[in-house]
């Protein structure tokens, strides 16, 4: 009898903790995935919140600026100001204030009130994925820091195949303000998951601010997030305006806009997961891989993106090669700065959202200059050739 209760002993606690971890990973998820629905969301229903709010498309893309430089703005100030705080606590307010965020938007009566909720819905989000990555590493254990911030942001690019294209039929059928209210409604669910299976343990305490602030001053991590704003712009330059090249340059029905949304998304999942995988394994091969087939396919958006065969095609090949290039970013900035992973985390994404700001304004500028719609790719292009280069130097300059 002993024997055998041992046995079951020895059965049960790693089906417990397995269990236990994956609840885990799936909290952090949803959170992701709340935030992410909330970001991508704005560029499916643009053409909604600038008729409403009486501005043009070209204009309306301030507010998704405005979320952006919240993440920018957030993700070092929130974190350092949190620095002490231990990261569970850390992710549920974090969550607080991102659901205050979206109320705000779907109240929001003019172009400027708008903006300023979207800052608010983006200042959590660099320190919610830089304090999940700590406790996905924490939960995955050492050694894989690329596999830890691939599942974490796996949320974000599941809200592009679901959320986002949900989101945006929410808007075309209710209205644009339901749509941040169901994400502020969806986000207290991620709230009650986080309470409920993110751990309480000392081990996700917090950590001094001075050791933070020591990693900021290391021009290696600048140099990746001026490569990581960048390179990743493309992929905002096209995002932003896919709804209007869906309507008027492929010249389909509104209707088919979330299956666009849903294509890029499916591709940003795909390359994440084995983004995920390579980053743990090349220290650069994630970067020049990403940026240099994101390059080629932007050129065939470009040239041939009045064609349905063309158009969708890219669509998932955009969001495939940009993704896998993100968690090698993160594991070069965690490698260069590992005593501060949860500022190396935000920093990330502070990056990913000045990219969001480079490329909404890349492509505004080449559309607003009127060469056509498709002249966001090119603006694309351009932005990531840029980062590509820079990427290339700094490799140079560190093998010197």
């Amino acid at each position: 009898m002993e024997i055998v209760s041992q046995a079951n002993i020895d059965v049960q606690v790693p089906t417990d903790h397995a269990r236990s971890r994956n609840l885990t990973l799936l909290a952090l998820a949803l959170g992701s995935f709340s935030i992410g629905t909330s970001e991508f969301a704005s560029m499916g229903i643009i053409q909604l919140f600038s008729k409403s709010l009486g501005v043009s498309i070209p204009d309306a893309t301030s507010a998704i600026a405005a979320y952006a430089f919240g993440v920018v703005i957030g993700a070092p100030l929130v974190t350092l100001a949190a620095a002490r705080l231990n990261r569970r606590t850390l992710l549920l307010a974090l969550m607080g204030l991102f659901i205050a965020g979206n109320v705000l938007s779907a109240m929001a009566t003019n172009l400027g009130f708008f903006m300023v909720a979207r800052f608010i819905s983006g200042m959590p989000q660099g320190a919610y994925f830089g304090a999940g990555a700590v406790v996905a590493s924490y939960i995955v254990g050492p050694g894989q820091a690329g596999k830890a911030f691939a599942i974490v942001m796996t949320g974000l690019t599941v809200a592009t195949i679901f959320g986002s294209p949900l989101a945006t039929f929410l808007g075309q059928t209710i209205g644009w303000r339901e749509t941040y209210l169901a994400v502020a409604a969806f986000s207290l669910l991620a709230f009650g998951a986080i309470f409920q299976w993110v751990p309480r343990t000392k081990a996700l305490d917090g950590v001094p601010v001075i050791q933070e602030v020591s990693s900021i001053r290391k021009p290696q991590v600048w140099g990746v997030m001026i490569v990581a704003a960048l390179g990743i712009a493309s992929i905002f330059a096209v995002y932003t305006f896919i709804a209007p090249l869906v309507t008027d340059v492929v010249k389909l029905s509104p209707e088919v806009i979330p299956v666009a949304l849903a294509l890029f998304g499916i591709g940003m999942t795909a390359g994440n997961i084995y983004g995920g995988k390579l980053a743990d394994r090349y220290p650069a091969r994630g970067i020049v891989l990403g940026f240099g087939s994101t390059l080629v396919i932007l050129a065939a958006l470009a040239l041939g993106g009045t064609y349905p065969a063309v158009f969708f095609p890219a669509m998932f090949g955009v969001g495939a090669a940009m993704m896998a290039a993100i968690p090698t970013i993160q594991v070069r900035l965690t490698n260069f700065a590992p005593e501060a992973p949860s500022l190396m985390g935000a920093m990330n994404l502070a990056s990913l959202n000045v990219a969001n700001a480079i490329g909404a304004w890349a492509g505004s500028v080449a559309v607003g200059a009127g060469y056509g719609l498709l002249s966001a790719a090119w603006a694309g292009f351009a932005v990531t050739l840029l980062g590509l280069v820079v990427f290339g130097l700094t490799l140079l300059h560190h093998r010197g």
